[in-house]
């Protein structure tokens, strides 16, 4: 019989109530993590929504975070409230403040999206994420980087504004794991494969493309 973590846990390790499967502790309606991603605070984890900045229901944006992330402690999320349109005048948010202000000037242009990140991503210890960002699968941000750009899969980035410091892989390595997506798996798949997963053999990888294992 196949042992594996209870996704639906919120302290995964024993005794250790600093990480969590962030999933489980969400109270955001827009805020959506998949399975398996934890969050290690140095403190506590439930800051995590703390750290989801200028995040307004009138807005409508999402954060959605994929499957296996590692979230570092004080990793910040800039979402569209903290927009201001930059064509105008005047930077300042009349209209958000209701009265003769209301509706003297359109917020539209100032939302760049919803926030992605992918899966299997690694986000470093105060790494900040600017609105509407999408970091793809594998990526690994580094600690203290201010992301404004979107994130290829398989790279690293870091400083501020981030920058590409290398990719992870070889395009035949990338490519064979974007097309796997291991993460949408079966967990007991996942489980039999953590050894060829948590390693660089690129035979072992080659064969489970072709459905071998």
């Amino acid at each position: 019989m196949t042992i594996y973590p209870d996704p639906n846990t919120v302290y995964p390790l024993k005794n250790y109530h600093r990480l969590c499967f962030l999933k489980n502790i969400i109270k955001n309606p827009n805020v959506i993590v998949g399975d398996f991603t934890y969050y290690d605070d140095l403190e506590n984890p439930h800051n995590f929504e703390k750290n989801v900045l200028y995040h307004f229901d009138f807005i409508g944006d999402k954060l959605i975070i994929g499957k296996f992330c590692a979230i570092a402690s004080d990793v910040k999320f800039i979402m569209n409230g903290g927009n201001h349109p930059l064509s105008y005048f005047t930077t300042y948010p009349f209209t958000i403040f209701g009265h003769d202000w209301e509706n003297t000037m359109s917020v539209e242009g100032t939302s760049k999206g919803d926030t992605v990140i992918g899966n299997d991503v690694w986000l470093g210890y105060n790494a900040s994420i600017m609105p509407g960002v999408n970091i793809g699968d594998g990526a690994i941000i580094a600690t203290n980087s201010v992301v404004t750009k979107d994130v290829k899969p398989y790279t690293i980035v870091g400083g501020n504004p981030a920058k590409l410091i290398r990719q992870r892989f070889s395009d035949e390595v990338t490519n064979l794991l974007l097309q796997l997506q291991w993460w949408n798996w079966p967990i007991e798949r996942i489980t039999k494969n953590i050894p060829i997963l948590c390693s660089n053999n690129l035979e072992e990888l080659r064969k489970l493309k072709n459905h071998k294992i």
